[in-house]
């Protein structure tokens, strides 16, 4: 008889472990299931009674915090483990350092990093070789941007589990946070080995390339994340910007297109896909195109960079074709405008072109003989691109030109304005000044003007087309 209660019990045991494995390992029927659902409700219902007699209750709060943390209600399990940690547990069979990692876990979950530091720091002078709780010392140390001790945990939890993928991860970005590419690189590219499709890794491995000057193998990586809705838009400014330097303009286009037609791109990325796409069409001389990336811009964000100067400076260049050639065309075609200009000048002239010169793109020169009813003489021009103020340095240049070929006048027009010192220069000299206000109106009926008794210009022995 002594022995039948054992008996019982050893047999109650021995059916429980064997239930607890098959559900544990799924290996019960749906019904037990359902059954095992059950009991977790009443357990969770018998350890609130138990809390109910005795707030302290060590192991009624574990079991408590423990389904919180495992169902992520990181706000519920926070309060319990909070509890937990801060009461005396003499005698219970409570693991404190595995009760303060939780709780520093549910801050970093809610964001409340300086509670996930409190409970970490405790957690991690309990157990300083746990490579969870050092990995975790080091995330909540990153999320804090304190990227050198970060660094610090996570090698220490590296140290301890090399294959430990979440510490190799975060020690790459870590380092490549501190600018540190060539010691990230390593850790990022084991990473992405453990975990192939992590794109951010992707695109972080990109970044480092680029701040080694390795652009080229960034722009593989940027091409290939090019597709991806998360990091494509980003990465299709990356590449974008790399064939900008490179001088590349036709295929960073393709690339801000396609960064453009992307959905939820973040706005401060969108603003830029707009900017530079428009800049890179202003440079392939699309002026149409650019300004409607412009006023995106503008529509986005006031005064980002220089967009509100550019839209109004290009929005008029748009309406005058002449003015496109003139600031943007190659040298050819802005010589055959600037030819076209002193033909048409003088009314009822006659005109021969006699020398052209180009200097730098900058600017070019024309030396014509001018006859017209009442005076004949040699006349020379200078055609200015830039945009800006036309300073007097240019104009003593002009000048001794004169002098050198004996000219009896000269011309001086523009896009740009003219200095307060370079009118100043010309007032007792022959040298007629043609600003912006005074040079768009010359542009605007250029083309308009029937000139049936104006010669083509026919090239003298001494032209030229040289840049100097």
């Amino acid at each position: 008889m002594f022995f039948i209660p054992i008996l019982i019990t050893t047999v109650i045991v021995v059916a429980v472990v064997f239930v607890s494995y098959l559900y544990t390992n799924n290996g019960g029927s749906k019904q037990y299931r359902m059954k095992k659902n059950q009991d977790i409700k009443a357990a969770l219902k018998d350890a609130g009674k138990r809390l109910a007699k005795n707030p302290h209750d060590a192991a009624a709060l574990q079991f408590i915090g423990d389904h919180q943390f495992k169902q992520g209600d990181w706000e519920n399990a926070f309060k319990t483990y909070e509890i937990l940690a801060e009461i005396p547990l003499p005698g219970q069979e409570i693991d404190t350092a595995e009760v303060n990692l939780r709780a520093a876990i549910c801050a970093v979950n809610r964001n409340m990093l300086d509670s996930a530091y409190k409970y970490i720091v405790v957690a991690h002078s309990m157990k300083p070789s746990s490579s969870d709780i050092a990995y975790n010392m080091g995330n909540i140390e990153f999320l804090r941007k304190n990227y050198e001790k970060a660094v610090m945990y996570l090698q220490q939890a590296y140290s301890i589990n090399p294959e430990y993928a979440p510490a190799v991860r975060l020690l790459g970005i870590s380092y490549f946070k501190l600018k540190r590419v060539n010691e990230a690189m390593p850790y990022i590219r084991k990473s992405i080995e453990l975990a192939p499709s992590d794109k951010e890794l992707l695109f972080t491995l990109a970044e480092c390339y680029l701040e080694a000057g390795q652009k080229a193998q960034a722009e593989r990586i940027y091409c290939h994340l090019r597709p991806d809705p998360v990091w494509g838009a980003e990465a299709c400014l990356h590449s974008g910007l790399i064939n900008v330097d490179r001088y590349q303009d036709e295929k960073a286009i393709v690339d801000f297109e396609i960064g453009l037609k992307h959905k939820d791109i973040k706005p401060e990325i969108a603003i830029e896909l707009h900017y530079q796409l428009g800049s890179a069409y202003l440079r392939a001389q699309k002026i149409s195109e650019a300004i409607s990336h412009l006023q995106a811009v503008q529509q986005s964000i006031q005064g980002y960079k220089d967009t509100d100067m550019l839209v109004a400076e290009y929005k008029e260049l748009n309406a005058n074709k002449n003015m496109q050639i003139f600031i943007t065309a190659p040298a050819a075609e802005f010589m055959s405008l600037c030819q076209k200009i002193v033909i048409s000048y003088f009314p009822k002239a006659k005109v021969k072109i006699t020398k052209t010169q180009i200097t730098a793109n900058d600017w070019a020169d024309i030396v014509a003989e001018i006859d017209t009813p009442k005076w004949s003489d040699t006349v020379m021009f200078r055609f200015i691109r830039t945009q800006g103020v036309i300073g007097e340095l240019v104009l003593r240049d002009f000048h001794s030109h004169l002098k050198d070929i004996k000219a009896g006048k000269g011309v001086c027009m523009g896009i740009g304005a003219f200095s307060d010192e370079a009118k100043r220069f010309t007032e007792a000299r022959l040298i007629d000044l043609i600003e912006k206000d005074s040079f768009v109106p010359i542009l605007k009926v250029l083309d308009s003007a029937k000139r049936p008794d104006a010669p083509v210009p026919a090239p003298a022995a001494s032209h030229s087309l040289l840049p100097v």
